[in-house]
C-alpha cells in the first residue's frame, strides 16, 4: 500500500503550501522525492552551499503551520489581558513549538527535495496551536475563565533540513538555526 493510498490531495485538504511540480519517485514510508520543486519556504539563515560535506547535500522540507495568536485573559476587577504568542506546529511529526517572532517566508525553488507530507488537516493544527497557546498561558496568568484565543495571521510553509554526507556518518542540519545531529538509520 503506498503512502498515499489514505491521503486526501491537497484540494480536499485545501493545503496552499503544496509542491507544484510532479514527484519524481515515491519514498513509500516518509514523503515524495523531487528532482526540483518549488515551495513557500521558511527563510534559510544556513544556505545549502555553505553545508560542509564530503559527499552530496540533500533536503528535506518539513510542513509547518505557523500562528500569530492574540490571547485575551479575562481578569476581576480588571481589564482583561491581551497577550501574543507564536506557534508553529510541526505538520509531519505533529508537533507544537514556541517561537519569538513569525519567520520570514518567501517561495524558493528547491533541487533535489524530499517533500514530507503534512500527518495533521488544516483544522487539526488549529486546534494544537490553540491548545498550546493555552497551556502557555496558564504558565503565566493566574486564570478565572477560558482565555479566549484568535489567529491573526496564519502562514503553511516548509522548513528545510539539509542532509550532508560525512566520513563519520551522516548528519541532518537545521537550516534555520544551524542544529545538527547524526542521521540515524
Amino acid at each position: 500500500m503506498s503512502a498515499d493510498a489514505d491521503a486526501p490531495d491537497a484540494a480536499d485538504r485545501g493545503d496552499e503550501g503544496e509542491p507544484e511540480s510532479e514527484p519524481t519517485r515515491q519514498h513509500p514510508l516518509v514523503g515524495t522525492h523531487h528532482d526540483e520543486v518549488e515551495l513557500p519556504v521558511i527563510r534559510p539563515a544556513i544556505a545549502r552551499e555553505e553545508v560542509a560535506s564530503s559527499g552530496r547535500v540533500g533536503a528535506v522540507a518539513y510542513p509547518y503551520r505557523v500562528y500569530e495568536a492574540e490571547v485575551e485573559v479575562a481578569r476581576p476587577f480588571m481589564s482583561p489581558r491581551r497577550d501574543r504568542r507564536v506557534v508553529s506546529v510541526d505538520c509531519s511529526r505533529r508537533l507544537s513549538l514556541r517561537a519569538d517572532t513569525v519567520p520570514e517566508f518567501e517561495t524558493r525553488t528547491v533541487a533535489d527535495a524530499l517533500v514530507l507530507p503534512s500527518e495533521l488537516s488544516p483544522e487539526q493544527a488549529d486546534e494544537k496551536a490553540r491548545d498550546a497557546a493555552f497551556k502557555w498561558t496558564l504558565r503565566t496568568s493566574i486564570l478565572g475563565d477560558v482565555p479566549e484565543v484568535e489567529f491573526a495571521r496564519t502562514v503553511d510553509a516548509y522548513k528545510l533540513f539539509w542532509l550532508a554526507e560525512r566520513p563519520d556518518g551522516d548528519v541532518i542540519l537545521d537550516s534555520v538555526n544551524g542544529n545538527e545531529r547524526p542521521l540515524d538509520d
